[in-house]
Formats: structure tokens, C-alpha cells, sequence
């Protein structure tokens, strides 16, 4: 059976129960403890982490809030790092911010004081009014904004922005908080996971902080799109079930858009929400300024509704048809809004760099008139196909698959584009597909094919050309010769040209990364490009003549130690080293010669590092050659194992977070998700979709499909299960997973049993299954088929109708049973309970559960401590099932 585990989230009546009993004995120790300095009167109201309480302060005669953070936070994060933060926090002092009076520890429990505001916050003020008006939506997030800016400014990040942190006082917003989501997620982190508590409010939280890595401040910026989302909206752009769901379709759905619900807001302020709450952090507005930007207003404590509606008036209320004009001169028109700071563009020397060769940085392509932007998208979808090889004796292949490579990479890094990677076109290499077939089968509007040639006696020729969708010929065209002994440097200038053709086609500003061509030697950069010829070819033969593969990966691996010998300095024939031996691993039969070819290159990988330790493609290596050495078993010892399994995902995290675009190493880090124990399956989702994102043609796909799929489906996120269901049955039709998905789908409550399609669907898993496993794919395809007759059986009209189709499903249930032949794991009785438990037969379910449980006793029917949605109404309604529950626990705690 799949994972299906998840962080635990408590349930919200079990909160409710403990919430009387939990207030009134923290208000008494309260009382009792604060008597000579506070007169504590109330709870004011009760959030995730802490409770208000209204006091008097004696001495100074005034109103304050007390805020006691829960017992079990308390007890996680510790008096002293509570001190510590509060301390931080308390420095702060901006007319945003809600001050700190002081802080202190009362029996254990933690607690911080603060100014009593005789206002609201703004989730009261939602609750009152639902939707604010556009100018004070605006406004308070720019003075929330404002604040943020100051505090990050001072190295403190808020983690927990939410409209009820945000209170008004005399119309202007107050942040309130700070300090303590920092010092619950970095104290008490670890055992709060434990503890099913989550840091932060999963409604406004940045995947990244979701997925427990390092924030910043763009996890501040993320959740102030959320705020201004739900402002206007009067509601937040993500909901669902559970945090688990919530959490999960901000890592995977798109942003809803805010003009689609409320059409008068201006499309800058969606514009704002859209850039704020990109998935990637590295996408957003880097701080409250640049935020502010967007939006047109400039930021400061003194930015009024005013300045917005000057800035937008213009486009929001047009005059309507036949309405007169008024007698008064106008108005000057408003200045033109400024351009979004990640369009600016930076001038610099084209032509020195050419001449130079040290790199392209971001620089302006146009001249003259204003660019007109393209209304197809379909045309930011681009591919780059190997450039061909016209010298007389093929001598430039290996320049030509450099150039094609340096491209992609260097296009991939353009944020309006999306480029198919190196391994979707692969497969086209030295192929005479038609344009057109090759761009529909890459779902592109824009082909990019290049050619190399001998050019004089001492030069290289290189023309470029930008196809359509259907093959023809755009017109936008480049050629240049580089000399022979600069080829090195070649990769720069094309992709300049290239990315001024885009621009004049797309009428967009195509801005490129500084590029590295790594050396100066031409002799070293020769022969890496050879050597990374003979690797592509070893990946094209690795399937069907793994011999000539290792052959090929040898001579790759001589002409590598060449490369080095020739520019010592140079790291990139190091990491190749590593990368060809990780490509040899699986191709070796004998088990003392993998482990020998695995430390060959976890030693280039630390040879790599010692040449710089931050290098992302090194620390990828060392983290895949780790979780090779853990697959291969090179310690039997648990200890060892886990900390083995946790030294590689350290290093692929390090890796993702240096270069963002590594997508084997988001993969593998979904991998790693699953493993471990218990499995995290937001984090496998977000990292699964992370890899897809960066690289939809990575060699393992297909199984990152799948994950997708299992991860969505579990977390009850169907609309996201069905659509990578969808997606992996339109890239691998013949993949007998993409057809047991669909249904699967058919067993969720959000579709509709169709036993006609689901008949269909198993016949058509008994013709597409590989010889090898068909027999226990199509007896579990049948099970999952009686499933579907059983939840049509719910729906009959009569009560011969319901009985006449739960004997059909009975009946379709024995037939599908197999022995330990088909089914070695006896797995199938699991999936069988799964159909029974929907059918109402809770007996037949708990009976085969014994059976399954015997067999897989280290199986987990929850999800992160709750229980899996299969099982939710057995476990409600049958003892048995919690029963069964505590005995597996207690034998697998």
C-alpha cells in the first residue's frame, strides 16, 4: 500500500474540549503569580500559539495585554530562548510596530506584555465587513509592509503574518508579535513537529517555511500577498480540510486571481499578490520595498490612500459613454507607474564583453520604441534542439552539444520563459523529426535550432534560427564566427544573440544571468566537451548495450582527468568525475566493484568541495553518492543508516538552495521524504513538484508522477491527484500506474462511481501491465472495480438494487484474491479492507487488516497522526479498528 502519512494536525474539537479548562487554570496561576505587578482581569482571545488576557498594570496605571504562549510551546522552546528573542524583538520601534513592555516566565509558562489597543485587528474587521475597500485594504498593507521592512532591516523576521497580528489603532495598522514564531520554530521546532503543533498559520505560510526549511525575509512577503488576498477577497486564496491540504495547495496550486473575484481591483495590486506569493522565494519581491513598488506607492509610514488612488484612478474608473467631461481644467495626468524592479534592466558594455568572452550579465536589448509584448504564451515555451555539426569530420559535435546545453541552461534562467530541459530534447538529438512534431510533442510555441561549421582557416561559424510551433521560419536569425582558440567563450555570445531574437519576438525584455564559462583554457575546455559527448552517448546506450555504456563512461571519465591536468583550477572536471561514476553505479553487476566506483566519487565530490564548499552540483553529488551507499546497505546499523540518510539530504538541501534549478536533487529529496520515519508527504510533494518544475524530463519522471499522484491523493488534495493522473497518462500512456490512478480517483468522494469506465479501466490495466507483476496488477485493478460497485451500492435507489450490487462486489472481491505467488507481500488484503471498510463491511475489513498488518506490521494507517481518509469512518464507528491500532503500536511504537 502507499505511504500515507502526514504531520499531524489536532483535530479542532479536541481543542475546543481542552480550551475552558486550559484558560481558566493559566488565568489563575496569572493572578497568582503577577499579583504584585499586574491585576489580571480576562482572556481576551485565544490564537495557535497563545492566549490574551487584559490586565491593569499597578505601577504605571494603564491598560496592557498579557500574552501567555500554550504549555506545551513553553515547555518546547525554553525560558532562555524565549528571553532572547523577546529581547530582539523589543528593540524595535517603529510607528507600525506593536511595542513590548517586558516578558517573563510565571510557573513555567511564558508570557510578554504589551500595549492594550481599544481598537480591532483585522480579522475583526473582516469578520464585521467581509471585503475592506480597495484603499484600505491597500494601506494597511503598506504599513505592514513598512514595518516588516524596518524589522528585517534589524534581522528579525515576523514568520507569522495573519490579520489577526495586524491590529488598527486610529486607522493605522500595528504589527504585533514578533519574535515569536522565530523562537518557537527555531527552539522548540523539532519536538513541536512531534507534537502534531504546527509554527506559523498554514493559510499564510510560504511553502518554504511549510516545509520546515530556513525562511526569510520572502516568507514574510508571502504572507502579506495572502493578507492583501484576503482583504480584498474576503477570504484566503487557499483553503482546505485540514492544515496538511492548506499547506500543500500553496506548494502546487497556481494563485487564484483577485481581479476574477472582484474585477475593480487594479491589476498592480493583483500584479503585487501574484509576485508576493511565488512558489520559489528567489521569485519575490526581495523586500518590502521592492513589494511596495509593485503596488506604485512608495513605502513609509506617511504612504496614504490618497497617493494610491491618484496613482490608479485613472485606469480603475473610466467615463462612462455620453457622460460630459467637467468644465474644471483637469488634473495632470499621474506620472507613469514605475517598472517592476525585476524588468529594470542594467546597462553594460555588449561589445567589451564579447571581445572579452568573460560572461553575459543582465543588460537592455531594445532601442527606439517601447516593446509591445506578445498576447501568445505559447511562444514563451521554447525548446532548443542540438545544434548540428556541418564540419566535413564531425570534429565540432562536441562544441555544438556545448552550445546546445550552455543555452538551455542559460534560457532556463529567464523568468518569463519555459524551457524544455536537456533531456526533453534529447531524444531528438541526430534525428530528422520535423520541426513541427518535435514542437508539439513538447507542448512549445518556439523552436530554437542552431548549426556549427568550419568558418576560414582558423574560425567556427554558428547560426541560430527561431522557428513557430508549426515549423515556419520567424525570420530572427543570428551568425557569428568566434575563433578557434576562443570557442570556450562561444556559449556567452550565442546566447546573447539568441536572447535578442526573443526579445524582438516576444516584445518582452529577455534579461540573462551572468555566465561562467569556467575557464580560459582552451585545451581543458576541449576536451571536457568531448567528454561530455561520450557521456551523452553512454546515455543513449545505456538501456540497450550497458557494456558500451561503461566503455564510454571510462574514456568520458580519461578525458576528464585530461581536462583537470590541463587547468588544475578548474572545478567542473572534478564534479563530472563524481557524476560519471554515479552514472556507472547501476551499471555494474558485481557488488564489491560498486561500492569501489561509489567512493571514487564521493572522493571527487570532496576534492570538488575543498575547492569550494558552497558549490551546488558538488553538494548534489556528495548527497546522491550517499544515498547510493545507504541503498547498497554499507551498514547494517540503524544509527549509522539514519545518519547516513540525513547527511545526504543536508547536502541535496544545500544544493536546491544554491541553485534552485538542480531538479534530480529535489527528487531525491522526495525520495528521502518517504523513507524516513515517520514519512513526511508534504515535504515529498512539494519537493516531487519542485523537480517536475525545474526538469519535467528528468530520466525518472514518470515515478515523480507518481509520487505527485500518491502524495495529493493522501492528503485528500483530489483535484491536484487527478491532475497529475492526467499528466502522466498523456507522458507515459503505456504506464499501467496512469491507469490505476483513474481508479483510484473513483473510490474518492469527490467523483461519481461509474462502473461501466471502471470495468473499462481494469481491461485496459490487463492489456498495457508488463508480463512480469500482471497478474497482481489486474487482481488489485479488480479490487479497486468492487470498490466502485460498493460505492454505487450507497447511492441505489431501492433496497433490492443496493443488495443486488453489493453481492456484484462481494462476488468481483473473492475472484480477485490471489496467493502468495501474485501477491508475495500480501498487500492485496490491504487494499481489499480499503473496499470493504466503503462498503460497510467493517468486520470483513478488520478481519483482513489482522491479516495485512501480520505481514506488514511496520505499515502506518495515518498520516502524520491522522488517521488515513480510507479509515476515517471505521475508526469513528468501530472499536475494533482503534483496538488494532493500539496493538500495532504497541508492537511498533
Amino acid at each position: 500500500m502507499p505511504p500515507c502519512r502526514l504531520r499531524s494536525v489536532r483535530p479542532y474539537s479536541l481543542h475546543s474540549l481542552r480550551y475552558s479548562v486550559a484558560v481558566s487554570d493559566t488565568l489563575e496561576t496569572l493572578q497568582n503569580s503577577l499579583a504584585s505587578r499586574y491585576t489580571v482581569d480576562r482572556p481576551l482571545g485565544r490564537g495557535g500559539m497563545a492566549t490574551v488576557y487584559l490586565a491593569h498594570d499597578i505601577k504605571y496605571e494603564r491598560a496592557v495585554a498579557i500574552k501567555v504562549l500554550h504549555p506545551e510551546l513553553s515547555a518546547s522552546i525554553g525560558a532562555e530562548r524565549f528571553e532572547r528573542e523577546i529581547r530582539l524583538a523589543a528593540k524595535l520601534q517603529h510607528p507600525n510596530i506593536l511595542g513590548l513592555y517586558e516578558s517573563g516566565e510565571a510557573e513555567g509558562l511564558l508570557y510578554y506584555v504589551m500595549p492594550f489597543i481599544d481598537g480591532e485587528s483585522l480579522r475583526d474587521r473582516l469578520e464585521r465587513d467581509g471585503q475592506l475597500p480597495i484603499e484600505d485594504a491597500v494601506q494597511y498593507v503598506l504599513e505592514v509592509a513598512d514595518a516588516l521592512g524596518y524589522a528585517h532591516h534589524q534581522g528579525i523576521v515576523h514568520r507569522d503574518i495573519k490579520p489577526e497580528n495586524v491590529l488598527i489603532s486610529n486607522n493605522h495598522a500595528l504589527v504585533a508579535d514578533f519574535g515569536i514564531a522565530r523562537a518557537a520554530s527555531e527552539g522548540g521546532g523539532p519536538k513541536l513537529t512531534q507534537t502534531g503543533m504546527a509554527i506559523g498559520t498554514p493559510v499564510y505560510m510560504a511553502p518554504e517555511q511549510a516545509a520546515g526549511e530556513k525562511v526569510g525575509p520572502p516568507a514574510d512577503i508571502y504572507s502579506m500577498g495572502c493578507l492583501l488576498y484576503e482583504l480584498l477577497a474576503g477570504e484566503p486564496p487557499f483553503m482546505g480540510k485540514s492544515a496538511v491540504a492548506i499547506m500543500a495547495r500553496h506548494a502546487l496550486e497556481t494563485v487564484p486571481s483577485i481581479r476574477i473575484v472582484r474585477s475593480a481591483v487594479p491589476p498592480e495590486v493583483e500584479e503585487a499578490i501574484f509576485a508576493a506569493m511565488a512558489k520559489t522565494p528567489a521569485d519575490r519581491p526581495q523586500t518590502a520595498a521592492q513589494f511596495a513598488e509593485i503596488l506604485g506607492v512608495p513605502i513609509g509610514a506617511t504612504a496614504s490612500r490618497r497617493a494610491f488612488m491618484r496613482h490608479t484612478a485613472t485606469r480603475r474608473i473610466p467615463t462612462p459613454p455620453g457622460e460630459a467631461y467637467p468644465s474644471a481644467a483637469p488634473a495632470p495626468p499621474p506620472p507613469p507607474p514605475p517598472v517592476p524592479f525585476w524588468r529594470r534592466p542594467v546597462l553594460v558594455g555588449i561589445a567589451a564583453l564579447l571581445l572579452a568572452g568573460a560572461g553575459v550579465v543582465a543588460w537592455r536589448l531594445t532601442k527606439g520604441a517601447p516593446l509591445k509584448p506578445t498576447t501568445d504564451a505559447s511562444l514563451r515555451r521554447v525548446a532548443v534542439l542540438y545544434f548540428d555539426d556541418r564540419s566535413p569530420d564531425h570534429s565540432l559535435q562536441p562544441l555544438a552539444d556545448g552550445l546546445t546545453e550552455a543555452l538551455i541552461k542559460a534560457l532556463s534562467d529567464v523568468r518569463i520563459l519555459a524551457v524544455v530541459s536537456r533531456n526533453g530534447v534529447a531524444p531528438f538529438r541526430g534525428t530528422d523529426v520535423s520541426k513541427d512534431s518535435i514542437a508539439r510533442a513538447l507542448n512549445v510555441g518556439t523552436v530554437v535550432e542552431g548549426l556549427v561549421e568550419r568558418s576560414g582557416k582558423d574560425g567556427v561559424r554558428v547560426t541560430t534560427r527561431l522557428r513557430d510551433a508549426s515549423g515556419g521560419d520567424l525570420g530572427l536569425h543570428t551568425n557569428m564566427v568566434v575563433k578557434q582558440d576562443r570557442l570556450y567563450a562561444a556559449a556567452d555570445s550565442v546566447a546573447l544573440e539568441v536572447a535578442r531574437k526573443l526579445q524582438q519576438l516576444l516584445g518582452q525584455e529577455v534579461q540573462l544571468r551572468e555566465g561562467q564559462s569556467g575557464t580560459s583554457n582552451m585545451t581543458a575546455w576541449t576536451l571536457l566537451r568531448r567528454a561530455e559527448n561520450l557521456r551523452n552517448d553512454a546515455d543513449n546506450a545505456e538501456t540497450q548495450d550497458p557494456a558500451r555504456a561503461i566503455t564510454l563512461l571510462a574514456q568520458s571519465d580519461s578525458l576528464l582527468q585530461q581536462a583537470e591536468a590541463a587547468d588544475p583550477s578548474w572545478i567542473e572536471p572534478i564534479i563530472l568525475r563524481g557524476e560519471v561514476a554515479y552514472k556507472l553505479v547501476p551499471l555494474i553487476s558485481d557488488a564489491a566493484e560498486r561500492i569501489k566506483t561509489v567512493d571514487q566519487g564521493l572522493m571527487q565530490a570532496r576534492r570538488a568541495l575543498a575547492l569550494d564548499g558552497a558549490n551546488a552540483k558538488a553538494l548534489a553529488l556528495r548527497g546522491e553518492l550517499q544515498i547510493i551507499s545507504w541503498q547498497l546497505g554499507r551498514t547494517t546499523d540503524p544509527a549509522a543508516r539514519s545518519a547516513l540518510l540525513q547527511s545526504a539530504k543536508r547536502d541535496l538541501e544545500q544544493a536546491t538552495q544554491q541553485d534552485p534549478s538542480l531538479a534530480s536533487a529535489y527528487a531525491l529529496l522526495s525520495g528521502i521524504d518517504y523513507e524516513e520515519v515517520p514519512a513526511d508527504v508534504f515535504a515529498a510533494l512539494t519537493h516531487a513538484r519542485s523537480a517536475y518544475e525545474a526538469d519535467a524530463y528528468l530520466a525518472n519522471s514518470d515515478d515523480i508522477l507518481d509520487r505527485l499522484f500518491w502524495a495529493s491523493y493522501d492528503t485528500e488534495n483530489f483535484n491536484e491527484a487527478t491532475k497529475w493522473c492526467t499528466e502522466g497518462l498523456r507522458r507515459f500512456p503505456k504506464d499501467v500506474r496512469f491507469t490505476k490512478c483513474r481508479l483510484w480517483l473513483m473510490l474518492s468522494s469527490e467523483s461519481q462511481p461509474d462502473i461501466g469506465r471502471a470495468w473499462q479501466l481494469a481491461a485496459q490495466v490487463d492489456s498495457i501491465a508488463p508480463a512480469t507483476g500482471r497478474k497482481y496488477d489486474v487482481s488489485q485493478a479488480r479490487v479497486i472495480v468492487a470498490g466502485v460497485i460498493g460505492r454505487a451500492s450507497a447511492k441505489a435507489a431501492t433496497p433490492a438494487a443496493k443488495a443486488a450490487l453489493k453481492d456484484s462486489a462481494n462476488r468481483v472481491l473473492l475472484a480477485a484474491r490471489a496467493d502468495r505467488t501474485v501477491d508475495p507481500d500480501q498487500e492485496l488484503p490491504g487494499y481489499e479492507a480499503v473496499v470493504r471498510a466503503l462498503m460497510g463491511d467493517q468486520d470483513g475489513a478488520i478481519e483482513l487488516l489482522k491479516r495485512y498488518i501480520a505481514q506488514n506490521p511496520g505499515h502506518s494507517f495515518e498520516v502524520g497522526g491522522n488517521i488515513h481518509w480510507w479509515w476515517r469512518e471505521l475508526r469513528s464507528s468501530n472499536p475494533k479498528f482503534q483496538a488494532l491500532l493500539d496493538s500495532r503500536k504497541k508492537q511498533h511504537p
